[in-house]
C-alpha cells in the first residue's frame, strides 16, 4: 500500500468528527477522538514490530515478547485496536474501551500515568444513553479501522505526520470551541513566534507553567530539531486534566518521550520542584489564561517559594501572577522568558504598577511587542508578547508595534509568515524603524510613570495628504457646470414627454 500523505490522513480524522458533532461541542469530543488516534497509532506500530521479531526469532514466542518489551510503548494483551474493534457490536463497548485504556496505562505507567483517567467512553451525559451511545462508538471504531488510516511507521515514514495530524485536528477543534478553545490551545503562527523570539538553545531546559496541549513547548523544540540538535529538555504543568492528558500524548506523538508534564494548578501548587524551590530553567515561554479571576491570591499571600516578592496582583486579575511565577523560574546566567499578555498589563496601575516597576528597575523587561487582534481563539481583544531576560546588555526595552500586519480572516486573524520573519528580523536588530518599532531608553520609561502602552513609543500616527484648495474648487467648479448641462437636458425630456418642467 503507498504511503499515507499528511492531507489523506488528515481528511479520514476530520470525517470521524461526525461521530460527534450534535451532540457535543468541538473542546469536548477531542477527548474522544485524540485517545483514539493514539490507540490506534501505537497499536499499528506494535504490531508492526511483532511482525519484524517473529522473523528475526523465527516464531520464538518468549523471544519476541521480551523484545517487545523494550519498545516505546508495551500493548497488555486484548488491548489492541483490532481487539476493540472486533467487540464494536457488544452492549458494553465503552466499558471495553475503558478497560483497554486502563491496561495500557497502567502498563506504561512512567509514560502515560493519568493520560486516560479522565476519559470515560462509557460516560451517559457526554455520549448519551446506552443504545445511542453504543452506535457512535461503533462509528468511531469503524472510521478508525479505515485501511488508508494504517499508522504503521513503515506507511506514514516520519512520526511527524503523525504528530502533525494531532495538531491539525487540535487548530479545527480550537477554531469550533469558542472561549474554551484559548484554555488549551495557542494559534500555531504565534507560537512560531514567541519560539523563534527566544531562540531555545543545545542543553536548554525549557518550560511552559501553563501549557495547554503543549503546541508551545513542541514549538520550541522544533527550533532545535530542525538544526539536529536534541540535547534540550521539555517541563511542563497543566491544571485541567483533560487537556494535561492532550499534552502528554501530543509529546508522544512528536516522538518527544521525555518530556515532564505535570498536572496541577502552577500557582497554588507548582509541581516542577527541586530541593524545596522551584526549578530552574534557561527558557519559560506561556499563554496564560488572561486576567484570571480566581487565580489564587490567598494562597499566593504565603507562597512557600518567595515568587511575589515585588508585589501581590490583584485580587481579581492574576495576569502578574504567572509573570512573576516565570521570571522567578529562570536561570542566572540566560534566563528568558515569552508570555503572553492582554495590553492592560502594560498601563494599569496600583499593585500590577508596582510590579511592573521593580520588573523593568531589575532591568529584566527586554521588549513590548503589540499583536494584531482577533488572534487568539475566545477573544478578539489584542494581546501583546513580552520578553524578559537575564543579564541584559543594557537598560533599553524595545518596542515593537506588529498591530496592523497579518491576514485578514472571516472569523480569525492570523500573522503570515512575512509577518513573523519581520517581528523576529526586528527584535534581534533591536533598531527603531519608523512607525513600527522604538528602543526606549530607561529614562524615557521612568518619565511615562513605567506605563509601556505601546503608542507612547511608537508613532503610528499617518498624516493625511495636504488637500491643494485651488484643484478642489476647481474640480467643485467642473462639477457645478456638469450639473447645469445635465439639468437643461432634464427639462428637454420632460417637455417632450409632456411634462412642464
Amino acid at each position: 500500500m503507498d504511503k499515507a500523505s499528511q492531507d489523506e490522513i488528515n481528511q479520514i480524522l476530520w470525517q470521524a468528527c461526525d461521530t460527534f458533532r450534535g451532540i457535543l461541542n468541538s473542546a469536548t469530543y477531542m477527548n474522544y477522538l485524540l485517545p483514539m488516534l493514539f490507540l490506534k497509532y501505537i497499536s499499528d506500530t506494535w504490531e508492526e514490530k511483532y511482525e519484524e521479531f517473529e522473523k528475526q526469532y523465527k516464531g520464538d514466542r518468549e523471544r519476541i515478547q521480551s523484545r517487545l518489551k523494550k519498545e516505546r510503548f508495551i500493548l497488555p494483551n486484548k488491548c489492541h485496536f483490532k481487539d476493540i474493534y472486533n467487540q464494536r457490536n457488544a452492549a458494553n463497548i465503552g466499558e471495553i474501551i475503558n478497560v483497554a485504556l486502563e491496561k495500557i496505562e497502567d502498563a506504561n505507567k512512567e509514560k502515560l500515568s493519568g493520560v486516560f483517567r479522565n476519559i470515560d467512553f462509557n460516560s451517559e451525559a457526554m455520549l448519551g444513553q446506552t443504545k445511542d451511545r453504543n452506535t457512535r462508538l461503533k462509528s468511531l471504531l469503524e472510521d478508525f479501522n479505515n485501511p488508508k488510516l494504517n499508522l504503521r511507521p513503515s506507511r506514514i515514514g516520519n512520526l511527524d505526520v503523525i504528530g502533525n495530524a494531532y495538531e491539525y485536528l487540535i487548530g479545527k477543534f480550537a477554531a469550533g470551541g469558542g472561549q474554551k478553545a484559548g484554555e488549551f490551545y495557542t494559534p500555531a503562527e504565534v507560537s512560531e513566534l514567541i519560539a523563534e523570539l527566544i531562540d531555545p538553545k543545545k542543553g536548554d531546559r525549557i518550560c511552559d507553567p501553563a501549557c495547554g496541549s503543549g503546541s508551545l513547548l513542541i514549538k520550541c523544540a522544533n527550533q532545535l530539531l530542525k538544526k539536529d540538535i536534541n540535547d534540550f529538555y521539555l517541563y511542563g504543568q497543566e491544571v485541567n486534566g483533560q487537556t494535561y492528558a492532550l499534552a502528554k500524548m501530543n509529546m508522544f506523538l512528536h516522538g518527544v518521550d521525555n518530556a515532564r508534564i505535570e498536572w496541577g494548578d502552577t500557582i497554588r501548587n507548582p509541581k516542577l520542584i527541586e530541593k524545596n524551590s522551584t526549578m530552574k530553567f534557561e527558557v519559560v515561554v506561556a499563554n496564560p489564561p488572561f486576567s484570571l479571576e480566581k487565580w489564587g491570591y490567598e494562597e499566593a499571600l504565603g507562597d512557600a517559594y518567595n515568587r511575589f516578592h515585588r508585589g501581590l496582583p490583584p485580587k481579581t486579575k492574576g495576569d502578574f501572577a504567572f509573570i512573576s511565577h516565570m521570571v522567578e523560574t529562570i536561570t542566572e546566567e540566560s534566563g528568558r522568558v515569552g508570555v503572553v499578555v492582554p495590553h492592560g498589563v502594560l498601563f494599569r496601575g496600583a499593585s500590577e504598577g508596582k510590579i511592573r516597576q521593580s520588573l523593568i528597575d531589575d532591568n529584566l523587561l527586554d521588549a513590548v511587542i503589540g499583536l494584531p487582534s482577533n488572534l487568539f481563539f475566545g477573544t478578539g481583544i489584542p494581546a501583546a508578547i513580552l520578553i524578559f531576560k537575564k543579564k541584559k546588555k543594557d537598560e533599553s526595552i524595545l518596542f515593537i508595534d506588529a498591530s496592523r500586519e497579518f491576514q485578514d480572516g472571516k472569523n480569525q486573524n492570523t500573522l503570515r509568515p512575512q509577518d513573523i520573519e519581520k517581528i523576529v528580523k526586528t527584535y534581534k536588530s533591536r533598531q527603531s524603524i519608523d512607525k513600527y518599532a522604538y528602543k526606549a531608553k530607561k529614562k524615557e520609561i521612568v518619565e511615562n510613570d513605567y506605563n509601556l502602552n505601546i503608542p507612547r513609543y511608537v508613532d503610528t500616527f499617518e498624516e493625511e495628504a495636504e488637500i491643494d484648495i485651488n484643484a478642489v474648487q476647481k474640480e467643485v467648479n467642473q462639477l457645478e457646470k456638469e450639473l447645469t448641462t445635465v439639468q437643461a437636458q432634464m427639462k428637454r425630456y420632460l417637455k417632450e414627454l409632456g411634462y412642464d418642467a
